[in-house]
């Protein structure tokens, strides 16, 4: 089913400032709400880490698709798929403006491509939950479908649990039920990119990361390993894992930091490489300040 509600679609990697840019944006118009597309935000007080939009920032423009589900809870590209189109449909249906801020690329190809989910199987998930070696569940899915392999990130044990999930319950490749992870159709959506110079945006992530720590990132990982169980995704969100790592005894403060900075980066490495892909999306080169050198754009859009 292709989206009938088409938004505005503001991207880029971590650290691009999107989330300030689509914030001014939606001022700047006064008819427009935000729904934002990011695999982390969805957990509940797990905000500081993900850069989740601030309670001053909500009041000021709605926000969806945040707080969704508890950080114990397993949630899936379908459950974000419904819930994104839900609140895409009912942001037009009161005659307003849908924003999307994108940094998470399966997320939003869910939200405006044609992306179909194949079945689930709870007792081959849990099986490949423990494999310890996450190496380990790379080789099988490499033998058992290179096609997914080949687009799946080593380190992303999230990815690749699913993948061979679906090779083992099924019968069939995973990369047989994603055909929307490669197709880019004309969807009506316009998509705005966010494109910096690499050696700034390395710089950026490193400050991002040390304010996260100033107000109190530490804290927050303290308080959700104290509190409550977390869901495998959950504990493996850039930042959390390492921090985790650190109250555990496993490494310092300095080294998780230090892990968190390098993790980063390749982070948002990956996710320019997968947005990059995508030749419907128009780039606008930054230099400088985000929020004045794309909000013209945007507004235009919106207007």
């Amino acid at each position: 089913m292709t989206i009938e509600h088409k938004p505005i679609v503001i991207l880029g990697p971590t650290a691009s400032g999107k989330s300030d840019s689509a914030m001014s944006a939606a001022i700047s118009n006064g008819n427009t709400e935000i729904v934002v597309c990011d695999a982390m935000q969805v957990y509940k007080r797990m905000d500081i880490g993900t850069a989740k939009p601030t309670l001053e920032d909500q009041q000021k423009v709605q926000h969806h698709c945040i707080d969704l589900v508890e950080p114990s809870a397993r949630f899936t590209v379908s459950d974000y798929q419904i819930a994104a189109r839900a609140a895409v449909a009912d942001i037009h249906a009161r005659d307003k403006n849908a924003l999307v801020v994108a940094g998470t690329g399966l997320y939003l190809t869910s939200l405006i491509d044609d992306l179909s989910f194949p079945g689930e199987w709870p007792e081959i998930r849990r099986e490949l939950q423990e494999e310890p070696d996450v190496n380990t569940l790379y080789r099988r899915l490499k033998a058992l479908d290179p096609v997914a392999a080949a687009n799946i990130e080593r380190s992303n044990r999230r990815r690749i649990e699913r993948a061979l999930e679906v090779c083992m319950g099924s019968g069939k490749p995973f990369s047989d039920n994603a055909p929307g992870t490669g197709a880019y159709p004309d969807n009506g959506v316009v998509q705005i990119g966010l494109l910096w110079p690499r050696e700034v945006l390395v710089k950026r992530v490193a400050e991002r990361v040390n304010a996260m720590l100033k107000w109190g990132f530490l804290d927050e990982v303290r308080d959700l390993r104290k509190n409550g169980n977390m869901s495998i995704t959950a504990k493996q969100a850039l930042g959390y894992a390492e921090l985790l790592r650190h109250l555990e005894g496993k490494c310092t403060l300095e080294q998780a930091v230090g892990d968190i900075v390098i993790h980063t980066r390749q982070f948002a490495v990956r996710q320019e490489r997968w947005f990059r892909r995508d030749p419907r999306i128009t780039w606008v080169n930054i230099e400088k300040n985000p929020v004045a050198e794309i909000g013209a754009v945007l507004v235009k859009h919106l207007n």
